[in-house]
């Protein structure tokens, strides 16, 4: 039975994803003997609620860093979304599907131009995508003006308010994600050659494996999925301002980096992802718990993210 117990403990220690859904579970179960109120149904729910936003911004990005990329546009790609589809909403349109396509449509095209940008122009991919956010959020300056845009286009209110069951909508869309990528990385040939160029881009070169067509693909996903959180937190917050996406930024990387993903690439899954995401909703829920003043909330937020990447590091060199 020791000897058992012994193996159980070396498996999780040995499954990054698994440690982090375990210490989400710790930490929920914790507070919620501890705090009152903490483990209540809504506010559960509400926490859910916000790592959607990060779980699906993460979802592009955790593709991305797969293949050994990284994408800081994210954040930018975010805004540019959430400013957009107020301002290209057609009136004729009652549903409001059309102004979501195009403004996911224009979100996965400004990838795509990442990607081009890291193959064709052979700039650095952390480069490339920190040029294109700057130049996004002087985009966003000249458009909005500083002033804020009020969201009328149905389909994303429905998205943002809607609970079927009691559950959110986000929530829902998010579990539509996760099935997605999932099954994109583990259950289709794709995935298996974002993993290999992740792990060795010369070796997967020289089997056949376009470098070129695939980072044009996983950067445009990656603008895909963070245009879907920018409607998602539109329709959560029903306004978009500049600077809406700027937390997500860091919040999308150390979520796949304290999922086990690892930042060099090859290797990782979106499993564990989805356990860091929730896992920096909870941190930043109990920080502001305690009453602290929006300086030191950013210094322990910053300090327990840097904490939970290294012992993730760590971890993942073992």
């Amino acid at each position: 039975m020791e000897g058992r117990t012994v193996s159980i403990v070396r498996t999780v220690l040995r499954n990054p994803p698994l440690l982090t859904f375990l210490l989400v579970v710790l930490v929920w179960i914790t507070a919620s003997l501890t705090l009152r109120g903490f483990g209540a149904y809504g506010h559960l729910r509400y926490l859910l609620e916000l790592a959607a936003v990060i779980g699906i911004a993460a979802a592009g990005q955790t593709l991305v860093i797969l293949m050994g990329g990284i994408d800081l546009s994210v954040g930018a790609v975010i805004t540019v979304t959430a400013i957009l589809v107020p301002l290209i909403s057609p009136a004729w349109d009652p549903t409001g599907l059309v102004g979501v396509g195009l403004a996911l449509l224009m979100a996965a095209g400004i990838g795509l131009l990442n990607g081009a940008g890291a193959t064709y122009l052979r700039v650095p991919p952390i480069i490339m995508t920190l040029a294109m956010a700057t130049f996004l959020q002087g985009l966003l300056v000249i458009i909005a003006g500083g002033s804020a845009v009020t969201v009328q286009n149905p389909a994303v209110i429905l998205l943002g308010q809607a609970r079927p069951l009691g559950v959110p909508a986000g929530v829902l869309l998010w579990i539509i994600v996760a099935v997605i990528v999932l099954v994109l990385i583990h259950r289709m040939p794709i995935g298996a050659r974002f993993l290999a160029l992740g792990a060795n881009p010369l070796a997967a070169r020289l089997s056949g494996v376009s470098i070129t067509r695939n980072t044009l693909i996983l950067y445009a996903l990656s603008g895909f999925f963070a245009g879907l959180a920018g409607i998602l937190l539109l329709g959560m917050n029903r306004q978009g301002y500049v600077g809406l996406g700027d937390p997500y930024l860091l919040t999308s990387i150390a979520a796949v980096v304290l999922g086990g993903t690892s930042i060099l690439g090859g290797r990782g899954t979106y499993a564990g992802t989805i356990a860091g995401a929730i896992l920096l909703v909870t941190t930043t829920a109990l920080i502001t718990v305690v009453n602290a003043s929006p300086g030191w909330r950013s210094i322990m937020f910053g300090t327990l993210i840097l904490a939970l990447l290294l012992v993730s590091g760590r971890e993942a060199r073992r």
